[in-house]
């Protein structure tokens, strides 16, 4: 009875062992897309309202850099093509005098044709009127054209200007930065009052509410699964136990590598391993870089109920 007990206690001790050192079809490290927002202006940074860990929405705005010598060069570029307008050629001097001697002329025509109807001058007077009406007629023609075309040269001039001011608009609209995405920041990057230039980074953000897992498992393992298959994630928890995630395998390499030196496997580390990528909805436990192991039950079991 006694050995009996024994080999019953023995054979406990081995199961449960034998459970304690099984190890996941797959390990790896969660990481997510990391946007770096920088600045598109050269100045003082006025201010920069972010902290690290604090959640952000997109749109909104979160940094200013000073655009006060824009702002002053645009007011300098505004006030010269204002000047240019000053030197627009004004024709209706010159056509007022010319229209003056128009209605005189006029007035001696008509005088002139009661004297060839009353015979008392002759047909070569009224044509010699009628010649000097339609010279004048010319002159304030010309006189409008030659002042629209040296106008049309002169105000030709401001287009550079207002080129030169769209550029400076875009500029001062590059001063206010907005944040690109909701999300999580990361690492602020800059402080207000520093002098900051283009392409300079301001802070780091990223999309925590999906994370992805870059998992590695060998060949043997890895058969049977593909992208769109539902598996399960496991993250280590306070007091040893594991927490259970579903996940999504939205990627799987097609070259093996040799194993990162972060991830255990039942493998050697010296051993190909093929790389996977596994979305998991995150609860706000999932942190950029944790450790999680993957199990390929799930998708055994999909599999098995498809059939």
């Amino acid at each position: 009875m006694r050995q009996t007990f024994i080999l019953i206690t023995f054979a406990i001790i081995f199961s449960s062992c034998e459970e304690a050192i099984i190890k996941a079809d797959a390990y790896g490290n969660f990481e997510t897309n990391t946007t770096i927002v920088s600045s598109k202006a050269r100045g003082q940074l006025l201010f920069i309202d972010v902290e690290e860990g604090k959640s952000l929405p997109a749109k909104k705005l979160v940094a200013i850099v000073d655009t006060t010598q824009l702002y002053l060069q645009k007011q300098l570029l505004i006030s010269q093509k204002k000047s240019i307008g000053r030197k627009t050629v004004d024709p209706n001097p010159e056509i007022e005098v010319l229209k003056t001697q128009l209605s005189n002329l006029n007035r001696e025509k008509q005088r002139i044709q009661k004297l060839v109807n009353a015979k008392a001058a002759t047909p070569k007077q009224l044509d010699d009127i009628t010649g000097e009406i339609t010279v004048v007629n010319q002159r304030i023609e010309a006189a409008r054209k030659n002042a629209n075309v040296a106008n049309r040269g002169i105000l030709s001039q401001r287009d550079p200007f207002d080129a030169q001011i769209n550029l400076i608009n875009a500029q001062i609209a590059d001063s206010y930065i907005y944040n690109p995405i909701d999300g999580k920041v990361i690492n602020k990057l800059s402080e207000p009052s520093e002098i900051v230039g283009f392409g300079t980074p301001l802070y780091t953000i990223a999309n925590m509410s999906k994370m992805t897992l870059r998992a590695y498992t060998d060949a043997v393992t890895l058969q049977g699964v593909k992208v769109g298959d539902m598996v399960n994630v496991a993250i280590d928890q306070r007091g040893g136990a594991m927490k259970n995630m579903e996940g999504v395998v939205t990627w799987l390499s097609s070259e093996a590598e040799f194993t990162p030196k972060i991830i255990q496997t039942k493998k050697e580390r010296v051993n190909l391993v093929y790389a996977m990528k596994i979305e998991v909805i995150n609860d706000g436990s999932i942190k950029i870089g944790m450790p999680a192991e993957v199990d390929f039950g799930m998708t055994a079991n999909s599999q098995s109920q498809q059939k």
